[in-house]
């Protein structure tokens, strides 16, 4: 029942990324469930077998790349929808062994580092003089914050500075190194609990994001929770007190758990946000202006990566290469132009920014020494020639 995440991947490398379909290949890991009903089900096609963890879950993923490994050992392999325990660890666990990424933690975090820059030269400032509060602090929150603070470093900044104005709010509250139950990749993301332990209200320990609003004074807020309705309009407002042009990006999809909606925090802001959304969302209109509202959303990324990994022979997906295309992407910004333009450019032109992004993918793994060198021109050849458009006979 899970194929449709990876056959709607590989439908958009075709569609956005120029891949010819016969180069993709959908795979789903069947790890058992622990679903009862399904479990009962006589018609669930699925493994029925309890969710298999510890050694037996990594001894089993160890085969599945080993095996790709042996049978494509130029593949591109891009992991999804991987449980907040397993996708950074196993990241990790393979990056170095193959050319992988996996999109949940890096694209979105590409992505919506991005979108971050359009809106900060929008705003007229810059990236290292941000402060960043990220709602949700699991893989794909925490991943957005790592690739900040890198940019940040490579802004300017150093990397303690960086570190000290990201602030990730978990259910427990905002993430601090007091807390006995922060997994690995949390824990150099946590601020200092003597530097925030002040900031709780209400006499509990749990620093809330209204907390983190009130104190840190972000000038961008996103949002990764997969909750509905967590920007408050006491929230917001707090922090528009504070910026003058406040970037708030409710990233949780589909709609019904946007952690608020484009309307309300255009509204809450005078019009003043600087906004984009994991969803879909129709313009929004406000003292007589319209306001169009980018979709922060990874086929902006990962299709890229794929064409200038291929078009490149590029033998590693490393983060500077995604950190290349959030810039490549933020050069396309519209945002600024005009009262109420997006922070992205449209998704009609797809395609002409795929390319641009891969150019900008490829050209990094050169420099980085992990694909063969050539020219530009010759890699904007290359990614041209690998680029496949359907053309029907008449």
């Amino acid at each position: 029942g899970g194929m449709g995440i990876p056959i709607g991947k590989l439908s958009l490398y075709v569609a956005c990324g120029g891949i010819h379909p016969g180069r993709t290949l959908p795979v789903m890991l069947d790890v058992g469930t622990n679903n009862e009903d399904l479990l009962r089900d006589p018609h669930y096609i699925g493994w029925k077998h309890e969710r298999i963890s510890g050694d037996d879950y990594l001894s089993f993923v160890d085969a599945f790349v080993d095996a790709v490994k042996t049978v494509w050992p130029d593949v591109l392999l891009q992991f999804e929808d991987f449980a907040i325990q397993h996708a950074t660890p196993l990241l990790a666990r393979y990056r170095d062994q193959l050319c992988m990424f996996n999109d949940d933690v890096q694209g979105t975090a590409a992505v919506a580092l991005g979108t971050l820059l359009s809106a900060v030269r929008a705003s007229g400032s810059r990236l290292r003089e941000q402060r960043l509060a990220v709602l949700g602090g699991g893989s794909a929150g925490s991943g957005i914050a790592d690739q900040v603070v890198k940019a940040m470093v490579e802004d300017g900044a150093s990397e303690s500075a960086a570190r000290s104005q990201i602030f990730i709010v978990d259910r427990a509250g905002l993430l601090h190194d007091g807390m006995s139950d922060l997994l690995a990749f949390q824990r150099p993301l946590a601020q200092a609990r003597e530097r925030v332990a002040s900031w709780a209200s209400g006499g509990g320990a749990e620093i809330s994001l209204l907390d983190v609003v009130r104190h840190a004074r972000p000038t961008a807020l996103i949002g990764v929770s997969g909750q509905p309705g967590l920007f408050t309009e006491e929230v917001i407002r707090a922090m528009a007190k504070e910026t003058r042009r406040p970037i708030i990006f409710p990233l949780s999809n589909p709609t019904s758990r946007m952690e608020a909606s484009p309307k309300d925090l255009l509204e809450w802001t005078r019009g003043q946000a600087l906004v984009a959304t994991g969803s879909p969302c129709a313009p929004v209109s406000f003292g007589g202006q319209e306001y169009e509202i980018s979709q922060c959303n990874n086929t902006y990324v990962f299709p890229a990566v794929g064409l200038g990994v291929i078009a490149s022979g590029a033998r590693r997906v490393s983060d500077e290469m995604l950190r290349a295309s959030a810039r490549a992407l933020a050069e396309l910004s519209p945002a600024g132009q005009a009262a109420g333009t997006p922070l992205l450019p449209p998704v009609s032109e797809i395609c002409s920014v795929t390319r641009r992004l891969a150019a900008a993918v490829a050209s990094e793994a050169q420099r980085q020494g992990l694909a063969d060198s050539c020219t530009p021109d010759e890699l904007q050849a290359r990614i041209e020639r690998t680029f496949w458009e359907p053309a029907y006979p008449d």
